[in-house]
């Protein structure tokens, strides 16, 4: 940390920070469309101020009068989602500034962040479930058995795991011994992910359906050896087989699953932790279940 700001002080202009925290968002292990959106987002900031406006020089005053001129005044419309993100961006930025001694004083943490919240998602009913369960299983009785459909769809009801998080596992991953009972462990490689890490234990009922899996496709490394689009085909397979008129996907089952861990009354840092979401993500999800269960905080 010390290498990558020696050369950044408060007098300091904006663009040499932004560069070196890049390299900072990049040592951390970020996507590289996190990154690729904060620097966006910083280089347009740095586009309203003077070229020799320094670091030290910005107050709590010049950013609301930024974001009031990106918002009314710079001629290109700017979403309400858009707006949050850069009101996001602006914070971190300046928060690793203020952190790392830099400057003396965060002029961002007193902006108001503006939180927008994206529309509810689409959940499976209970029948719904019952449905898509079941013409799962149908292709395990066909002529040419498959439990594939039945592996995969279970697992994500049974976990709420993330697309991604599916993709990732590994045989080692399950474990069937486990003292709990079958455990899932869902691992994450770079340690600014680490809070995701986690272990789920797993329904006895998708046991027989696993050992026929991988007695047909016999995976090597990864549980499901195929591309995230051929994983997605067989989800709408099975909710055309189920006649479902919504699309069946990763995200459906993973609501679908908090949605009904919440109606249960499961705990809610449980719940939390089951879906691998930090304190400030579960904010909105908390919220978008609050909605969708029933309960009107109005």
């Amino acid at each position: 940390m010390t290498t990558l700001t020696a050369h950044i002080t408060s007098s300091s202009t904006i663009m040499p920070a932004v560069n070196a925290y890049e390299i900072f968002l990049n040592d951390q292990g970020r996507s590289p469309y996190t990154v690729k959106a904060f620097l966006s987002d910083l280089r347009l900031m740095a586009s309203y101020f003077a070229v020799d406006r320094v670091l030290g020089n910005i107050s709590t005053s010049d950013l609301n009068n930024y974001f009031e001129w990106m918002q009314k005044e710079r001629g290109v419309p700017c979403s309400p989602k858009t707006l949050a993100r850069r009101i996001t961006t602006t914070k971190s930025f300046f928060r690793w500034l203020n952190k790392n001694a830099i400057i003396p004083q965060d002029p961002a943490e007193k902006v108001i962040q503006r939180s927008v919240m994206s529309p509810l998602p689409e959940i499976l009913s209970e029948v719904e479930v019952r449905e898509i369960i079941l013409a799962a299983d149908r292709y395990r009785r066909k002529p040419k058995p498959d439990a594939r459909p039945y592996t995969l769809l279970y697992l994500l009801l049974m976990t709420g795991i993330k697309k991604s998080e599916c993709l990732g596992i590994h045989l080692n991953h399950i474990d069937l011994d486990a003292p709990e009972g079958p455990t899932l462990f869902i691992r994450y490689g770079s340690p600014v992910n680490r809070y995701k890490e986690r272990k789920l234990l797993i329904d006895e009922e998708w046991l027989q359906a696993y050992e026929e899996y991988l007695a047909k496709y016999k995976p090597v490394d990864r549980l499901f050896p195929w591309s995230p689009r051929r994983l997605e085909y067989l989800l709408e397979d099975i909710g055309q087989e189920a006649g479902l008129t919504k699309h069946l996907s990763f995200d459906m089952c993973r609501w679908t699953y908090a949605l009904s861990c919440y109606k249960r009354g499961e705990e809610i840092n449980n719940i939390r932790q089951n879906l691998g979401v930090s304190k400030i993500q579960w904010r909105e999800l908390n919220l978008k279940l609050r909605k969708m269960s029933g309960i009107n905080d109005d």
